[in-house]
């Protein structure tokens, strides 16, 4: 039997998180199914206005949209967080806020360090759990908080087999040096050294077996996330899904240049159309959206890796939109996995999904 995980005061029955996908793969329906079987339910903020303007046909901002999608899965009950990526610059503190103040469980935040969390808002009861690759970026998460006055509630340390946005260089990715079983221990020590606070591992976990090698391993929790992509209440288009069962090992593979405009490496399945055509330089310059735009010398955002060259990145939020049936007609998609998406071969049931990792089947 698996212990529950506690953060914060609120316990988890079981101690499985489920990923943050992002965009519009992770949403209520999702999180809600995971939260009801017991484990921790997590909502992808990444472009929620445009994906709850589009289902409602009700304008929303960034701040309404969040609001909405939290209460909606919420309302049905069990544990439920959500994935704040910093690399939002636009939308950042106004997800942050909005998060709080619907009473989110647990706000996620990782793409970038989350060095000013605590700083937004007083988290009331939402714990604040930042992701990590490493024991020296948890430090100097742990270092900057405490000028706040505020401890991480948890952590996530994510290894270089997650899928999407990855915190390493490219090197590092195969090397033998950063697997995750490696860069648990020294994680573990930080997490002590600042209160005990839980540390929860991701990144190339697949089976019941795996979840209780971390655990022996001193890990207090896992986060998954293909193996929730591959499910029956993801939100992910049934090409997305279907190109997930296809996919074989050689498939799946690690992107930088072209890239994403966050400019970390990114994990894909390569015949992704969009992925196709920005290797071949057939996709303009363009930003889109509007997601990962930067500060320029003015303070407005108006600066986007993707909208000024075709070389080095490409516009993946149109890509991912698609994958979530909510961009423009005719635009080509762009499918992010973990590592081992290869090895699914069917669609399944959140149910049934976690009574398998939970062991009872």
């Amino acid at each position: 039997m698996l212990s529950p995980l506690i953060i914060k005061g609120k316990t988890i029955p079981l101690p499985i998180i489920q990923g943050g996908m992002g965009i519009g793969v992770s949403l209520a329906p999702l999180a809600s199914a995971v939260a009801l079987e017991g484990g921790g339910g997590i909502i992808s903020s990444v472009a929620l206005d445009r994906i709850i303007t589009q289902r409602t046909g009700k304008k929303h901002d960034i701040y309404s949209a969040v609001r909405e999608e939290v209460s909606i899965a919420k309302n049905r009950g069990g544990y439920i967080g959500i994935n704040i990526m910093v690399a939002l610059m636009r939308d950042y503190q106004k997800t942050v806020k909005a998060s709080i103040d619907e009473g989110a469980d647990a706000i996620i935040s990782g793409g970038g360090l989350p060095l000013d969390l605590p700083s937004i808002q007083p988290p009331g009861d939402t714990a604040l759990i930042p992701i990590v690759s490493s024991a020296r970026s948890l430090e100097l998460i742990c270092r900057k908080w405490e000028r706040y006055g505020y401890r991480p509630d948890a952590t996530v340390l994510e290894g270089p087999l997650a899928g999407g946005h990855l915190g390493f260089k490219p090197e590092q990715i195969e090397s033998e040096d950063f697997e995750l079983e490696k860069l648990l221990p020294p994680v573990k020590d930080v997490a002590k050294k600042y209160g005990d606070f839980p540390v929860i591992v991701a990144g190339g976990i697949y089976t019941h077996e795996d979840i209780l090698k971390f655990l022996a391993l001193g890990a207090d929790g896992v986060q998954l996330g293909t193996r929730f992509l591959a499910t029956e209440e993801s939100s992910a288009t049934p090409e997305y899904k279907q190109a997930v069962v296809n996919a074989g090992k050689e498939d799946i593979i690690v992107v930088h240049r072209p890239g994403s405009p966050c400019g970390l490496p990114f994990r894909i399945i390569k015949q992704s159309s969009m992925y196709v055509s920005a290797l071949n330089r057939q996709r303009e310059p363009k930003c889109v959206f509007g997601y990962l735009l930067r500060r320029d010398v003015n303070g407005k955002y108006t600066i986007c890796s993707a909208k000024d060259s075709n070389e080095t990145h490409f516009c993946i939020c149109s890509g991912l939109l698609t994958s979530a049936g909510y961009s423009q007609s005719g635009e080509e998609e762009l499918f992010t996995v973990g590592t081992n998406a290869y090895r699914v071969d069917r669609i399944m049931k959140v149910k049934d999904l976690m009574a398998e990792l939970s062991g009872k089947t």
